[in-house]
């Protein structure tokens, strides 16, 4: 019983790693998928009874990628069937030793639930950012081992997830958050961290993987390599020759985002210059912060950032309205020395609301010190909105200082929306997307409109136009 089956050096050290939670691959041609199968054929042979669950997001990729094709399942397992020592049944590998590969798919969230009484030894994911986090922590929970003698190479090493992925698609945020990165620091490759509970248990990895780790793809197709580079788009270019997180495929701000542009080192904002701040209030998701300032060539730097994260994507830190205006006002103690004066705070029209007795989000945010003003949320403000970000954007009109990492880490990555291409995908973490444009639509008052305010009331601010054109 011999398979001729050879392993790259990166392939082999995801197949011995001690890791039982590891993203393998970034690049195009890096041999993930192949690595896949040959790991999940492997694992089948040498550990009796194991059941091994292989996931596409949809069931005609998982049959084109994965059962047919020179070296899918069907050839390289063609011998053992011969044998009788393995066979194909539909979406389901058997072998002789009770082992089984289940070939799996799960094109909507709510598919997810099909496994839920299932018990996944090993569970791979083939281009995980095609998935959702949502679906991808419940498969996650499916992970479990009982009544399987492990061989002594593998004590600790199962259950295990084992997932490949290029950047990029609807994912491409969590992905990044999850495997790629380490808090808000660039996660260190090939280590193996011990992950909270929280986040699973687990013993996290990422391991890179480019072209030049699989030579296979060298030899069999040379000019691979060229056609990547010949995509016509830098963004796809440095995703799939490279692996470039930092380069968001398909996204809406795809082609139009450049980190080398529009992301400058932090300086001293003149006190000549206009100054106000925005927010989207978050509970349970997070609430975004940003201090906005204006040149005199109308050039937007987004220079400071109050993020309200709960440490793993889309999730809030909880706080209340109160505890957060107090750190505002903790940011801008001596913001009034400098010569900053905030006079048009744009908020989530939301805040404003007042259900039964209970006082407004806003009104605790001005009992504390902190005043906002109702954004603009009017016919076609969205996607007014995103036009505007986009062209600010293309201009270099809009700048972001590094230190607001998670505006750079959010917005670049939103997916736009699929029924309204001219609007992003808010089921994504988009609170900093929406924050910027409550911040970049706001106009002055008009002068000559009287400002009108109680205490239960903010000031009553006058939109001039349908644009929504911030005046300079």
């Amino acid at each position: 019983m011999s398979l001729e089956i050879t392993l790259h050096p990166k392939q082999t050290a995801a197949y011995e790693s001690k890791a039982t939670e590891i993203l393998y691959g970034g690049a195009a041609g890096g041999g993930k998928s192949f690595f896949m199968r040959v790991a999940a054929i492997l694992w089948c042979s040498l550990i009796p009874g194991l059941q091994v669950y292989l996931f596409r997001r949809t069931y005609d990729d998982l049959i084109k990628n994965h059962i047919e094709g020179s070296k899918g399942f069907r050839s390289l397992l063609s011998s053992w069937e011969q044998q009788g020592w393995a066979k194909i049944v539909e979406a389901e590998i058997r072998f002789w030793n009770g082992s089984k590969i289940y070939l799996c798919h799960c094109e909507h969230e709510k598919h997810r639930f099909k496994y839920q009484g299932a018990e996944i030894h090993v569970l791979l994911i083939d281009e995980l950012t095609l998935f959702t986090d949502t679906i991808y922590r419940f498969l996650r929970t499916r992970v479990r081992m009982t009544s399987i003698e492990v061989p002594e190479q593998f004590k600790g090493c199962f259950p295990r997830i084992l997932c490949g992925s290029n950047p990029g698609n609807i994912g491409h945020g969590w992905v990044k958050s999850t495997f790629v990165m380490d808090g808000d620091e660039k996660a260190v490759p090939m280590k193996i961290r011990q992950m909270p509970e929280e986040e699973g248990g687990m013993l996290r990895q990422y391991i890179p993987a480019t072209l030049d780790d699989n030579p296979t793809m060298a030899l069999d197709d040379p000019s691979y390599r060229n056609r990547i580079r010949g995509l016509g788009n830098a963004a796809l270019v440095k995703a799939f020759e490279k692996g470039d997180w930092d380069a968001v495929v398909g996204s809406f701000l795809e082609g139009v985002w450049d980190p080398d542009v529009h992301v400058v080192d932090p300086f001293p904002i003149p006190s000549s210059w206009k100054v106000w701040r925005a927010m989207d209030w978050g509970f349970a998701k997070p609430y975004s912060v940003h201090w906005y300032a204006m040149d005199q060539d109308g050039t937007h730097y987004i220079w400071r950032e109050l993020y309200g994260w709960g440490g793993k994507p889309n999730v809030g830190s909880r706080e209340q309205a109160s505890a957060v205006a107090a750190k505002i006002k903790k940011i801008e103690e001596h913001d009034e020395r400098l010569g900053y004066e905030y006079r048009m705070n744009p908020a989530d029209s939301a805040i404003f609301a007042e259900i039964g007795s209970s006082k407004s989000i806003g009104k605790i945010f001005r009992e504390n010190g902190v005043k906002w003003i109702e954004a603009y949320k009017g016919n076609r403000s969205r996607v007014n909105g995103a036009q505007l970000i986009v062209e600010m954007l293309k201009s270099g009109k809009l700048k972001v200082f590094s230190t607001c990492k998670h505006w750079i880490r959010t917005v670049p990555a939103l997916m736009p929306d699929e029924n309204n291409p001219e609007d992003v995908n808010s089921n994504l973490e988009d609170h900093a997307w929406d924050e910027t444009r409550y911040a970049l639509l706001q106009v002055r008052r008009a002068p000559e409109e009287e400002q009108k305010s109680t205490d239960d009331l903010e000031p009553s601010y006058k939109y001039e136009n349908e644009t929504f054109t911030m005046k300079v």
